[in-house]
């Protein structure tokens, strides 16, 4: 595998920042690290990297430990650290070759053309980082990140405060990166971790509450059935839960009402049913499956 991780805690003060967290992520994985402000991603990405060390617990890399062998696992690692510290006065090739030699790599020149041609920077190669726009300033990070070509890369809100395009364009790279290597990314933004990532791991308030495949966590949360049903015209409500199964019934537009059932009996056939009896059309029925903001409420937000 490659990052494991066995009963990490971290303590600032009297306050756990992280308690008791252990995974594996094994080698392929596109995984991403979910949680609300404070959960403790930022903290857990520094330990794997050795930039942090834990209270308790250990961290390995390709079985490596990573407070006994810290220089091995850096050389593992490619990061990508959510404020994307650069050299604003440097220029990208220059700023990459003094990467390249704090790495010792051999061919400097070879692996810094390779990283400036898979980060789409081969334009801005000669302009000083300062001048570029974020967009280009995330790929200039992830270039660094990948110079030495690690086995594992891990990125801390990678497409934060890029505009629409830029973030289409980053997660494309992000996504083409993870086929050869394993990625573990944290963002705010649902849509990128569905689009990018296989398996999710949910932190909050320091511990691992949820761990599974992506479609997997939906069946774990998901309580009976939510459809969406469109009439022709408008009906009492209460009608609606008299039928068996039928929970509750919430108009959310003209006559279209969100209907939860408890799952136990197949709530479209009571419905369909329903609407012949009473003679009404129906315009559409649709089965809604919890997006992974709710999977994502569901998991950290206090009832």
């Amino acid at each position: 595998m490659s990052i494991k991780l066995e009963n990490i805690s971290k303590l600032y003060g009297n306050q756990f920042a992280l308690k008791n967290v252990s995974m594996q992520i094994n080698k392929g994985e596109v995984v991403g690290l979910l949680g609300p402000n404070g959960a403790g991603k930022s903290t857990l990405m520094k330990i794997i990297c050795g930039y942090l060390p834990p209270s308790n617990g250990k961290a390995f890399v390709y079985g490596f430990d990573v407070e006994i062998d810290s220089e091995k696992t850096k050389s593992l690692i490619g990061y990508l650290p959510e404020n994307n510290p650069l050299y604003l006065d440097m220029y990208v090739r220059e700023y990459l070759q003094f990467v390249a030699k704090l790495y010792k790599i051999k061919n400097v020149d070879d692996e810094v053309n390779n990283s400036i041609q898979i980060c789409g920077l081969k334009l801005e190669q000669n302009k000083k980082i300062g001048a570029l726009s974020k967009g280009y300033k995330q790929r200039v990070g992830l270039a660094q990140a990948l110079i030495h070509q690690p086995d594992v890369l891990i990125l801390d809100e990678p497409t934060s405060g890029l505009d629409p395009n830029q973030l289409i364009e980053i997660r494309k790279l992000i996504k083409e990166v993870g086929k050869e290597k394993t990625v573990l990314l944290s963002s705010h933004i649902m849509q990128e971790v569905e689009a990018i990532c296989s398996r999710v791991i949910i932190l909050n308030k320091g511990e691992v509450v949820a761990d599974d495949l992506t479609e997997n966590l939906s069946k774990f949360i998901q309580r009976g059935e939510k459809i969406l049903l469109e009439l022709d015209e408008s009906i009492n409500g209460e009608e609606f839960t008299q039928l068996v199964g039928v929970l509750s019934a919430k108009l959310i537009n003209p006559n279209t009402w969100e209907i939860q059932s408890n799952g136990e009996v197949d709530a479209r056939q009571q419905l369909f049913e329903f609407a012949i009896k009473r003679g009404l059309n129906i315009r559409a029925m649709q089965k809604v499956e919890n997006s992974l903001e709710q999977i994502f409420q569901e998991f950290t937000i206090q009832k």
